[in-house]
């Protein structure tokens, strides 16, 4: 398979005002040529195929929106190579959008106060869609999703989840090439996270669509992405698969206990008897991510039977979300 986005040695860098503080800085400021380099895109490459899914994740700041940015137009990258379908996308921005959909979040590229079919029309016109292909999209959304309760709605009147969902499809309408999805899943229920998720994926399927996803949900990560790419800081730190991530934490298990009193007491109290490994709580669990190449699961377990009455306990493989976290600690050796 070809290679429908390429990325060589991306480095974007903002000139940022060095600001003085209160009014007389402020004044000073206006006529100020003090100016610092930041740079927040730090020599990115890779490649993404045509039909891939590729969960791009990094904590708020590591670059990911910027990247985004330049994939789809609106930045130009300060040095490096990119092509998005073959164009350079800062140069042709009218014909990448073409070939691109966009949903960022809450912020609904769909008509408020018009009934969803009425958006989806408007976007016909826009990119000059056919008849053919307007109504075969139509034909496929009817057979995914329960459509027409929503169809003839106007949008404010839409629930957060039925706003989402519209978002989604409004994107791949013109049938892209690639989609990018800036945390689609954010604020919805456990139900609706699930719809929109087998949504993407049988959009994906069916349409042969790219697909370039940024969330902190790794329910979304887990349900859709094989391969994974990490950044932090605006340089990579991991561009692979899922199951090879896991591999380089394949010593860690999670012990899940209950207690005997407030767990987020006991909690603050577990982390000081175990400062070597990383504890966190829940509603239900303190969970002490243990690296067993530092201490045993049951010597650990032990230890802490010996200082707090534990009422339940459970052992689970590292999950996705704490490989991710420990990535943002530790790095990838």
């Amino acid at each position: 398979m070809s290679e429908i986005i390429k990325m060589q040695n991306i480095v974007k860098e903002f000139k940022v005002l060095n600001r003085r503080e209160g009014l007389r800085g402020s004044l000073k400021d206006l006529f100020s040529r003090d100016y610092k380099i930041v740079r927040a895109v730090d020599n990115i490459s890779m490649g993404i195929e045509q039909g891939e899914i590729v969960g791009y994740l990094g904590p708020n700041g590591a670059g990911k929106s910027t990247t985004i940015k330049m994939m789809t137009g609106v930045l130009e990258p300060t040095s490096g190579e990119i092509l998005i379908n073959g164009n350079v996308p800062y140069a042709n921005r009218t014909k990448n959008a073409q070939e691109i959909g966009v949903v960022f979040g809450q912020r609904s590229q769909l008509w408020w106060a018009l009934p969803l079919i009425e958006s989806f029309r408007i976007l016909k016109d826009i990119y000059r869609i056919s008849d053919e292909q307007y109504n075969g999209m139509i034909k496929l959304y009817k057979s995914l999703v329960d459509l027409e309760p929503i169809l003839h709605k106007p949008v404010r009147q839409m629930s957060l989840g039925q706003r989402t969902l519209s978002d989604i499809l409004a994107a791949f309408l013109h049938n892209p090439k690639i989609v990018f999805l800036d945390e689609p899943t954010i604020g919805l229920d456990v139900s609706m996270k699930a719809k929109i998720r087998t949504l993407i994926h049988a959009l994906n399927k069916e349409k042969n669509t790219t697909v370039i996803l940024t969330t902190h949900d790794m329910g979304d990560v887990d349900a859709l992405c094989r391969r994974i790419v990490i950044i932090d800081k605006g340089k990579m730190l991991y561009d692979n698969d899922i199951e090879h991530l896991k591999g380089f934490f394949g010593s860690y298990r999670t012990l899940k206990i209950r207690v005997d009193g407030d767990l987020k007491d006991q909690a603050e109290n577990v982390k000081k008897d175990v400062p070597d490994f990383s504890v966190d709580v829940d509603d239900e669990w303190i969970s002490v991510l243990v690296d067993e190449e530092k201490a045993k699961i049951m010597d650990v377990l032990a230890k802490l039977q010996n200082s707090y009455k534990i009422t339940d306990m459970k052992l689970e493989e590292i999950s996705t979300e704490e490989v991710i976290k420990k990535i943002y600690e530790d790095g990838v050796a």
